[in-house]
Protein backbone atom coordinates (compact mmCIF):
# COMPACT_ATOMS: atom_id res chain seq x y z
CA UNK A 1 0.00 0.00 0.00
CA UNK A 2 2.55 2.37 0.86
CA UNK A 3 4.83 2.03 -2.43
CA UNK A 4 1.07 2.65 -4.53
CA UNK A 5 0.17 5.62 -2.51
CA UNK A 6 4.01 7.25 -3.18
CA UNK A 7 3.74 6.30 -6.46
CA UNK A 8 -0.05 8.33 -7.04
CA UNK A 9 2.02 11.24 -5.22
CA UNK A 10 4.63 11.51 -7.27
CA UNK A 11 2.17 11.84 -10.64
CA UNK A 12 0.28 14.34 -8.47
CA UNK A 13 2.03 16.04 -5.74
CA UNK A 14 -0.15 18.51 -3.87
CA UNK A 15 3.13 21.10 -3.57
CA UNK A 16 6.32 21.18 -5.95
CA UNK A 17 7.47 18.54 -4.39
CA UNK A 18 7.54 15.53 -2.16
CA UNK A 19 10.65 14.92 -0.91
CA UNK A 20 10.60 12.02 1.68
CA UNK A 21 8.56 8.70 2.01
CA UNK A 22 4.84 8.61 3.68
CA UNK A 23 4.95 7.41 7.33
CA UNK A 24 2.36 5.07 8.16
CA UNK A 25 0.43 4.59 11.70
CA UNK A 26 1.17 1.12 11.48
CA UNK A 27 2.99 -1.33 9.26
CA UNK A 28 0.98 -4.15 8.02
CA UNK A 29 2.35 -7.42 6.85
CA UNK A 30 1.67 -8.63 3.20
CA UNK A 31 -2.16 -9.76 3.02
CA UNK A 32 -3.63 -7.66 6.17
CA UNK A 33 -6.09 -5.01 5.53
CA UNK A 34 -6.29 -1.82 6.73
CA UNK A 35 -9.45 0.24 6.88
CA UNK A 36 -8.49 2.50 9.52
CA UNK A 37 -5.09 3.18 8.27
CA UNK A 38 -3.27 6.88 8.50
CA UNK A 39 -0.43 8.54 6.90
CA UNK A 40 1.46 11.82 6.66
CA UNK A 41 4.02 12.84 4.43
CA UNK A 42 5.79 16.12 3.58
CA UNK A 43 5.30 18.53 1.44
CA UNK A 44 7.10 21.57 -0.32
CA UNK A 45 4.60 24.01 -0.83
CA UNK A 46 4.50 25.66 -4.66
CA UNK A 47 5.71 28.82 -4.86
CA UNK A 48 3.28 32.05 -5.24
CA UNK A 49 2.07 31.69 -8.62
CA UNK A 50 3.80 28.25 -9.53
CA UNK A 51 0.89 25.66 -9.31
CA UNK A 52 -0.55 27.41 -12.35
CA UNK A 53 -4.62 26.14 -13.14
CA UNK A 54 -4.47 24.47 -9.75
CA UNK A 55 -6.21 25.88 -6.85
CA UNK A 56 -3.64 26.74 -3.65
CA UNK A 57 -4.66 27.14 -0.23
CA UNK A 58 -2.84 29.80 1.92
CA UNK A 59 0.19 26.97 3.30
CA UNK A 60 0.80 26.69 -0.52
CA UNK A 61 -0.65 23.09 -1.14
CA UNK A 62 -3.33 22.10 -3.86
CA UNK A 63 -6.65 21.40 -3.05
CA UNK A 64 -7.20 18.50 -1.25
CA UNK A 65 -10.50 17.17 -2.00
CA UNK A 66 -9.22 17.71 -6.16
CA UNK A 67 -5.85 15.92 -5.32
CA UNK A 68 -7.73 12.97 -3.43
CA UNK A 69 -9.64 12.29 -6.51
CA UNK A 70 -6.91 12.36 -9.10
CA UNK A 71 -4.79 10.03 -6.72
CA UNK A 72 -7.96 7.71 -6.74
CA UNK A 73 -7.78 7.75 -10.00
CA UNK A 74 -4.12 6.53 -10.20
CA UNK A 75 -4.60 3.81 -7.43
CA UNK A 76 -6.05 0.00 -8.02
CA UNK A 77 -9.69 -0.63 -7.09
CA UNK A 78 -8.52 -2.21 -3.16
CA UNK A 79 -6.35 1.00 -2.03
CA UNK A 80 -8.45 4.55 -1.38
CA UNK A 81 -7.28 7.65 0.19
CA UNK A 82 -10.70 8.76 1.94
CA UNK A 83 -9.57 11.58 3.18
CA UNK A 84 -6.70 14.75 3.20
CA UNK A 85 -6.24 17.52 5.07
CA UNK A 86 -3.41 19.53 6.63
CA UNK A 87 -1.66 18.17 9.42
CA UNK A 88 -2.06 19.82 12.96
CA UNK A 89 2.02 20.80 14.24
CA UNK A 90 3.91 18.21 15.11
CA UNK A 91 1.86 15.23 14.00
CA UNK A 92 3.52 11.95 13.03
CA UNK A 93 1.03 9.61 12.03
CA UNK A 94 3.14 6.55 13.03
CA UNK A 95 4.86 8.04 17.03
CA UNK A 96 1.90 10.78 17.73
CA UNK A 97 -0.69 7.65 18.03
CA UNK A 98 -1.52 6.46 21.30
CA UNK A 99 -3.58 3.56 20.38
CA UNK A 100 -4.37 1.02 17.43
CA UNK A 101 -6.88 -1.12 16.94
CA UNK A 102 -7.22 -4.38 15.23
CA UNK A 103 -10.07 -7.42 13.89
CA UNK A 104 -9.20 -11.05 13.38
CA UNK A 105 -12.49 -12.69 11.77
CA UNK A 106 -12.61 -17.07 11.78
CA UNK A 107 -15.00 -19.03 10.81
CA UNK A 108 -15.45 -22.54 12.62
CA UNK A 109 -17.80 -23.81 10.14
CA UNK A 110 -17.61 -27.28 8.74
CA UNK A 111 -17.69 -26.47 5.50
CA UNK A 112 -15.18 -23.61 5.84
CA UNK A 113 -16.15 -19.92 5.07
CA UNK A 114 -19.04 -17.76 3.23
CA UNK A 115 -17.32 -17.65 -0.52
CA UNK A 116 -17.94 -13.71 0.27
CA UNK A 117 -15.73 -13.15 3.31
CA UNK A 118 -13.26 -15.70 2.07
CA UNK A 119 -10.66 -13.20 1.74
CA UNK A 120 -11.15 -11.00 5.05
CA UNK A 121 -12.32 -14.50 7.31
CA UNK A 122 -9.80 -17.38 8.21
CA UNK A 123 -11.50 -21.12 8.25
CA UNK A 124 -10.61 -22.98 11.21
CA UNK A 125 -11.37 -26.41 10.55
CA UNK A 126 -12.47 -27.26 14.39
CA UNK A 127 -15.32 -25.58 16.57
CA UNK A 128 -14.32 -22.76 18.90
CA UNK A 129 -15.11 -22.21 22.58
CA UNK A 130 -15.26 -18.32 23.01
CA UNK A 131 -15.23 -18.64 26.93
CA UNK A 132 -12.04 -20.26 26.79
CA UNK A 133 -10.19 -18.18 24.09
CA UNK A 134 -11.05 -15.26 26.24
CA UNK A 135 -10.03 -16.69 29.43
CA UNK A 136 -6.63 -17.26 27.97
CA UNK A 137 -7.12 -13.31 26.64
CA UNK A 138 -7.39 -12.00 29.67
CA UNK A 139 -4.04 -13.28 31.06
CA UNK A 140 -2.51 -11.14 28.60
CA UNK A 141 -3.65 -8.09 29.20
CA UNK A 142 -1.40 -5.03 30.32
CA UNK A 143 2.13 -3.85 30.32
CA UNK A 144 4.05 -6.53 29.37
CA UNK A 145 6.95 -8.25 27.14
CA UNK A 146 5.41 -9.90 24.65
CA UNK A 147 8.45 -11.40 22.71
CA UNK A 148 6.58 -14.83 23.23
CA UNK A 149 4.31 -13.05 20.30
CA UNK A 150 6.73 -10.95 18.78
CA UNK A 151 8.87 -11.02 15.62
CA UNK A 152 11.72 -9.80 17.44
CA UNK A 153 14.22 -7.10 15.27
CA UNK A 154 18.00 -5.82 16.12
CA UNK A 155 17.40 -2.24 18.58
CA UNK A 156 13.78 -2.96 18.70
CA UNK A 157 11.46 -3.35 22.41
CA UNK A 158 8.81 -6.17 22.37
CA UNK A 159 7.18 -4.36 25.52
CA UNK A 160 4.01 -3.06 24.87
CA UNK A 161 0.57 -2.38 26.47
CA UNK A 162 -2.18 -4.33 25.84
CA UNK A 163 -5.47 -2.74 26.28
CA UNK A 164 -8.10 -5.21 24.68
CA UNK A 165 -8.41 -8.72 23.68
CA UNK A 166 -11.88 -9.99 23.56
CA UNK A 167 -13.82 -12.37 21.04
CA UNK A 168 -17.20 -12.67 20.42
CA UNK A 169 -19.42 -14.80 18.03
CA UNK A 170 -20.96 -12.51 15.65
CA UNK A 171 -23.23 -15.20 13.88
CA UNK A 172 -23.51 -19.26 14.41
CA UNK A 173 -20.38 -19.91 12.34
CA UNK A 174 -18.55 -16.34 12.95
CA UNK A 175 -15.85 -15.16 15.05
CA UNK A 176 -14.41 -11.84 15.77
CA UNK A 177 -11.78 -10.72 18.05
CA UNK A 178 -11.32 -7.24 19.10
CA UNK A 179 -7.17 -5.74 19.74
CA UNK A 180 -6.24 -3.05 21.10
CA UNK A 181 -2.95 -1.60 22.36
CA UNK A 182 -0.65 1.47 22.21
CA UNK A 183 1.70 -0.16 19.82
CA UNK A 184 2.55 -3.49 18.36
CA UNK A 185 5.49 -5.61 17.37
CA UNK A 186 6.20 -7.32 14.43
CA UNK A 187 3.62 -10.43 14.11
CA UNK A 188 2.19 -9.77 17.49
CA UNK A 189 -1.41 -9.75 16.70
CA UNK A 190 -1.74 -12.94 14.24
CA UNK A 191 1.09 -15.17 17.30
CA UNK A 192 -1.80 -13.85 19.77
CA UNK A 193 -4.94 -14.72 17.63
CA UNK A 194 -2.94 -18.06 16.77
CA UNK A 195 -2.69 -19.24 20.48
CA UNK A 196 -6.18 -18.69 21.42
CA UNK A 197 -7.44 -20.53 18.45
CA UNK A 198 -5.28 -23.29 19.78
CA UNK A 199 -7.09 -22.56 23.07
CA UNK A 200 -10.29 -22.56 21.93
CA UNK A 201 -10.54 -25.88 19.86
CA UNK A 202 -8.95 -27.37 22.73
CA UNK A 203 -5.50 -28.52 21.70
CA UNK A 204 -3.88 -26.02 24.11
CA UNK A 205 -4.90 -25.16 27.95
CA UNK A 206 -6.51 -21.42 29.01
CA UNK A 207 -3.14 -21.17 30.94
CA UNK A 208 -0.73 -21.72 28.02
CA UNK A 209 -0.77 -18.12 26.36
CA UNK A 210 0.15 -16.52 29.61
CA UNK A 211 2.90 -19.33 30.21
CA UNK A 212 4.44 -18.28 26.97
CA UNK A 213 4.49 -15.03 27.58
CA UNK A 214 6.32 -15.51 31.13
CA UNK A 215 8.47 -17.44 29.91
CA UNK A 216 9.20 -15.43 26.35
CA UNK A 217 9.64 -18.16 24.51
CA UNK A 218 8.25 -17.72 20.77
CA UNK A 219 6.55 -20.97 20.63
CA UNK A 220 2.69 -20.23 19.25
CA UNK A 221 1.39 -20.64 16.21
CA UNK A 222 0.90 -17.29 13.55
CA UNK A 223 -2.50 -17.04 12.15
CA UNK A 224 -2.48 -15.94 8.45
CA UNK A 225 -2.83 -12.79 7.19
CA UNK A 226 -5.95 -12.19 5.73
CA UNK A 227 -8.00 -12.22 8.41
CA UNK A 228 -6.95 -9.54 9.82
CA UNK A 229 -7.74 -5.31 9.32
CA UNK A 230 -6.25 -2.58 10.96
CA UNK A 231 -9.68 -0.81 11.99
CA UNK A 232 -8.35 2.49 14.00
CA UNK A 233 -5.76 4.87 15.07
CA UNK A 234 -6.25 6.89 17.76
CA UNK A 235 -4.17 10.61 18.60
CA UNK A 236 -3.95 12.96 21.25
CA UNK A 237 -5.43 16.44 21.21
CA UNK A 238 -3.52 18.54 18.52
CA UNK A 239 -1.18 20.15 21.64
CA UNK A 240 -0.19 17.12 22.60
CA UNK A 241 1.03 15.22 19.43
CA UNK A 242 4.25 16.39 19.10
CA UNK A 243 5.14 15.47 23.04
CA UNK A 244 3.35 12.28 22.47
CA UNK A 245 5.60 11.36 19.80
CA UNK A 246 8.69 12.50 21.46
CA UNK A 247 8.11 10.36 24.06
CA UNK A 248 6.90 7.47 21.97
CA UNK A 249 10.50 7.29 20.06
CA UNK A 250 12.18 6.52 23.59
CA UNK A 251 12.79 3.00 23.85
CA UNK A 252 10.73 1.74 26.15
CA UNK A 253 12.50 -0.48 29.15
CA UNK A 254 10.26 -1.74 32.32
Amino acid sequence: MQGLIEDALAKQPPGADVPRPVVVAGRTDAGVHAEGQVLHVDVVPFAEGAAGSLPVDEHGIAELGRMRRRWNSYLPADVRVLDARIAPPGFDARFSAVRRHYRYQVSDASWGVDPLRRHDTLAWARPLDVERMNTAAEALLGLNDFAAFCKQRAGGTTIRELQRLRWERTSEHLFRVDVSADAFCHSMVRSLVGALLLVGDGRRDPDWPARLLREGVRDSAVAPAHGLSLVGVDYPPDDELASRAERTRNVRQF
